[in-house]
């Protein structure tokens, strides 16, 4: 009878009957004897997160004229909406054409009795002229690449200008309207005004979204990015403590399994329980390993941006990097959503000369965008770890 697999799971797992529960299920749909190997109270601390995570505060703000939208520190949004390059001239040609159509369709609408509409004609060329001067001065307006934001700009200006010409006030455009010089100037102050207040909303608008976005992801996030992010951290600095626990539940099954290549073991591990896995395997005093399945894992990915070590040489770029005789096998399985699985027969080749077996793993539409802890459930990764373990080939 062989011996057990032992099942090693990645980050963020801390419920260790909760991953006992899942590898019992995962050993029923494979048929193969499994022992959980558990190593998550090891991981990073994450009760404390609360207190690094910066204020939001959800009172309005009031804006003052003088005053530009607040900036939101650690919230740069960097999105189609608003771009670091964008091409000054499209930008204007967009607010252009809004404009002239939204001028056009107010010229052309039906007359209402209650206004005489020559009067109250707008020179669509003299305030596009005084856009394309004023429009450098944007904050938000000259960054973005949006064409539904530029339009909307437009058609706000216009609606804006016309109201204005409307009015009958005697500080108003149309009060002012073909006295020369006077009353350029009072458009060109017109178009200034509205081009900044339109400014200010869209500055206002997209740092209040980015706050709430900032502070949504942070709080609700982020104990599950320490999480993740930490476990990282944590077995770069304390591989030998992680080692160590996964060497005590073998001892425990028998001290005699992955000590040589008489006895070695059989492993199947989860993302970063892929790379403890490829660690030990590959160490100057290695836990000899008959075969291996990861799934969702990132050893090649490490040891491509830093070397292991052990008995592995850095990758070159130009040769895969061969493995010590005490990693027999390795069938590694990825699915395609999952950000966090990568493909190591690239990098790596078995001592055989063959590479490892890299297998695709079909998305499901059920499960969602976040695929990487999917594997679990999945029977074809069941299956796959079934038949891979239940081969008998000499070591």
């Amino acid at each position: 009878m062989k011996d057990p697999v032992f099942v090693i799971h990645g980050v963020a797992n801390r419920d260790r009957d909760e991953f006992a529960t899942a590898v019992s299920a995962l050993a029923t749909a494979s048929g193969v004897d499994m022992v959980p190997v558990h190593w998550g109270d090891l991981g990073a601390q994450d009760q404390f997160i609360d207190a690094a995570l910066p204020a939001y505060r959800t009172g309005p703000e009031i804006l003052r004229d003088s005053e530009a939208p607040e900036h939101v520190v650690g919230a740069p949004l960097s999105t189609p909406v608003f771009t670091e390059a964008v091409d000054q001239n499209q930008q204007l040609s967009q607010v252009e054409a809004s404009l002239r159509t939204h001028l056009v369709e107010w010229d052309d609408g039906e007359d209402d009795g209650l206004r005489d509409r020559s009067r109250h004609r707008l020179d669509p060329d003299q305030i596009l002229e005084y856009v394309a001067e004023l429009w450098p001065d944007t904050e938000w307006l000259s960054r973005t690449s949006d064409a539904q934001l530029l339009g909307e700009t437009g058609r706000a200006l216009a609606h804006a200008l016309l109201d204005e010409a409307d009015s009958d006030s005697e500080d108003s455009y149309y009060g002012l309207r073909g006295q020369g010089a006077d009353g350029d100037s009072r458009l060109r102050s017109l178009v200034r005004r509205r081009l900044k207040d339109l400014d200010r909303v869209a500055g206002a608008a997209v740092q209040a979204v980015g706050a709430r976005l900032n502070h949504a992801v942070r709080s609700r996030f982020g104990p599950g990015t320490t999480r993740f992010l930490g476990d990282v951290l944590v077995y770069q600095r304390h591989q030998a403590a992680v080692h160590a626990r996964v060497r005590e539940v073998i001892d425990d099954v028998h001290p005699d399994l992955g000590r040589s290549p008489d006895r070695p073991v059989r492993v199947a591990a989860h993302s970063l329980g892929g790379v403890i896995a490829v660690d030990m395997a590959t160490a100057t005093v290695p836990l000899w390993t008959e075969s291996l399945v990861t799934f969702g894992s990132q050893a090649a990915f490490f040891h491509v941006c830093d070397p292991r070590g052990g008995q592995l040489s850095p990758y070159a770029g130009h040769t895969p990097v061969h493995l010590p005789a005490s990693l027999n096998r390795w069938t590694n399985l990825w699915e395609p959503l999952d950000v966090l699985a990568f493909a190591a027969s690239k990098v790596f080749r078995l001592h055989d000369g063959t590479a490892p077996v890299d297998l695709p793993v079909g998305h499901q539409a059920s499960t969602g965008m976040w695929t990487h802890s999917v594997y679990w459930d999945l029977p074809y990764v069941a299956s796959v770890i079934g038949d891979v373990m239940r081969q008998d080939q000499p070591f």
